[in-house]
């Protein structure tokens, strides 16, 4: 077959299917338009899922008279500026767009009506039927300036397009979050959207900065995003990393709830993606997923934003010090967190109560006078303690003053009065200890219920990274160097690893075929179950891709190394190690949850106890 010219009718359909895949992408670009030309104010209408009919009006600088055709015209735009000898620089874009595609395309494939109007002068309209132009002509135009893009029968050109479209509702959808997304990137701007003549969206104009920012997320993503939304901002070498994360106890079970902006512009990136998981690596459990919304700009020559048709990707010309300004930032804001847990950990608690449920009420018989008599309740507590004897520390580990209690032999004793200072205390002063799990204090307005399992967790872990960072991790010799049998290759990933896990304070050595020889374990562990530990970090290492940095999987080897050396479940805590519990949580980062995403409190303010029991 010879080789020809397309007709231009046919070039410009090809370029149609590259930038308008779906309606959702036709209001894409109508609406970076209408931001590019400096619109304040954008309404949205979309019919039939955006199929039968796409209007998109606007309140910015319109469009001249003579510039109209040229508008839906290929290749000619506004967003381009050239050199005194007409070269243009493609990589320097400091608009949404450039292409020049998007109201030609959509002309290509579909009816289009642009009318705009520029201040002090008559509004004038250009059509656009399957790439025929007609124009301009005079034209009504309600507002004193802006544009108005109609489009309708999307795709009545390339009917084998339509085969492929979802049904109305999921093009609705996708519209809809096209929509959302534009508005947190630009949150001075008002939108509202209209789905079948029904108001989807009313999103005010926000005032410029954080503040703004925020109550526009929040508009978009629920208040319980604003009450547990961490403020990002972090600058580092001309890049600038802002924008709010979300706790990691308010976390969701996919990525859907991740929104990333690249000066201005909504994308998904791999890469982007990637760091926000590796900064959460320590907090959260692998089918869990942070809320983020985060916004990054930068010189536009250090991102090329053109590797993808709609722009949906980019490529960063330095994707390190970006992967590194991400982690860091949202590393740093987590510390900042201190011990606070999201504020859906209480709600859900106080979801779950059902008032009067119970078999049986905690009246005056259930706790008793102080003595230390059994019941089948399930709680332990203390009697007595001297006041002037100060509260032991918890870590490096716990001294061993009991056995495990079982629920049937556990005792329910009331707490004597706290010191007045530990009351004060965020998490309060500790009264019970509930089936040697955990742990109630009291607060001034509430209590507080603590997994001791989950929050020792925690704190030694975090104790053990502060030692590797500053190489200082004690080591306690094994008595009897003790033999771990694996599988042959599980023997060599972890034997491979010997230096790496050497600085976590666990000597390991090769022992034969099949088999690891461990002389020395953290001191932070105590007496830890050897076996045990081996076959976790061997599963470790085996299930980590490789996307993920060797000090990332060590952190993984340091969480259940943690893990196996925190107070178990099960273990009888005196009054004094329960503050001291206490103290440290509220004295450590990140000890809102464990180390794989879970609650390690709970707090329950008296008000929510009130309405609990119909008080208020």
């Amino acid at each position: 077959m010879p080789i020809r010219r397309l007709s231009p009718e046919t070039v410009n359909r090809i370029a149609a299917g590259e930038v308008i895949d779906r309606p959702a992408g036709a209001v894409k670009e109508l609406v970076e338009n209408a931001i590019d030309g400096g619109a304040t104010a954008i309404e949205i209408h979309a019919d039939g899922g955006g199929l039968s009919r796409i209007l998109v009006a606007d309140d910015g600088k319109g469009i001249p008279r003579d510039e109209l055709p040229l508008a839906v015209e290929r290749h000619a735009t506004s967003k381009l500026e050239a050199d005194d000898a007409g070269d243009v620089d493609l990589l320097r874009i400091f608009t949404l767009g450039f292409r020049g595609e998007a109201l030609p395309s959509i002309g290509s494939v579909a009816r289009l009506s642009l009318t705009a109007r520029t201040a002090g002068e008559e509004a004038w309209a250009m059509q656009v039927n399957g790439g025929a132009a007609v124009g301009p002509a005079p034209a009504p135009f309600p507002a004193p300036h802006g544009a108005r893009v109609e489009v309708r029968d999307l795709f009545y050109a390339t009917p084998a397009r339509l085969k492929f479209m979802k049904s109305a509702r999921a093009e609705a959808m996708a519209i809809t979050e096209e929509i959302k997304r534009q508005a947190m990137a630009h949150e001075a701007v008002a939108f509202t959207l209209l789905l079948d003549g029904r108001a989807v969206l009313r999103l005010p104009a926000e005032a410029g900065g954080d503040e703004g920012r925020l109550r526009r997320l929040a508009a978009l993503l629920g208040r319980d995003f604003e009450a547990n939304a961490l403020l990002i901002d972090q600058t580092r070498e001309g890049l600038r990393l802002s924008g709010y994360a979300g706790l990691p106890t308010y976390s969701r079970g996919n990525a859907a709830h991740q929104f990333l902006f690249v000066n201005g512009r909504p994308v998904k990136d791999r890469l982007l993606h990637g760091a926000i998981r590796g900064a959460y690596a320590d907090f959260l459990a692998r089918d869990r997923h942070p809320a983020a919304a985060l916004f990054l700009d930068l010189d536009p020559l250090q991102v090329d934003v053109n590797v993808h048709p709609a722009k949906a990707e980019v490529r960063f010309r330095d994707p390190a010090l970006v992967r590194g300004l991400i982690v860091g930032a949202l590393r740093h804001a987590l510390a900042g967190a201190g011990h606070r847990a999201s504020t859906t950990v209480a709600a859900d608690a106080l979801a779950g109560f059902r008032p009067g449920g119970g078999s049986e009420g905690l009246g005056p018989r259930a706790w008793g006078s102080g003595g230390s008599g059994a019941s089948a309740s399930g709680f332990s507590g203390w009697t007595g303690w001297d006041a002037a004897r100060p509260a032991p520390q918890i870590i490096p580990g716990l001294e061993e003053r009991s056995a495990r209690v079982e629920p049937d032999q556990a005792s329910l004793q009331p707490a004597p009065a706290a010191y007045p200072s530990e009351i004060d205390h965020p998490l309060g002063a500790a009264r019970a200890q509930l089936h040697g799990t955990y742990i109630v204090a009291q607060t001034r307005d509430g209590l507080v219920v603590v997994d001791q399992h989950a929050a020792h967790e925690r704190l030694v872990y975090e104790r053990m990274k502060a030692q590797m960072a500053t190489g200082a991790v004690t080591r306690q010799a094994l008595l009897t160097p003790e033999v771990v049998e694996l599988d042959p290759v599980e023997a060599d990933r972890v034997v491979a690893r010997a230096d790496e896990l050497a600085e976590l304070g666990l000597i390991v050595e090769p022992f034969g075929g099949g088999a690891v020889l461990v002389r020395e374990t953290p001191a932070l562990l105590g007496d830890t179950d050897v076996q045990g530990l081996i076959r976790d970090i061997a599963d470790d290492l085996a299930e980590h891709g490789a996307a993920l940095s060797l000090k990332e999987r060590m952190a993984e080897v340091c969480g259940t190394m943690a893990c196996h050396g925190s107070v178990r479940a099960g273990r009888v805590l005196s009054a004094p190690e329960m503050n001291a519990l206490l103290r440290q949580m509220e004295a450590t980062p990140h000890s809102g949850q464990c180390n794989h995403g879970r609650p390690t409190y709970v707090e329950l303010k008296l008000a929510d106890l009130e309405r609990l029991f119909g008080r208020r």
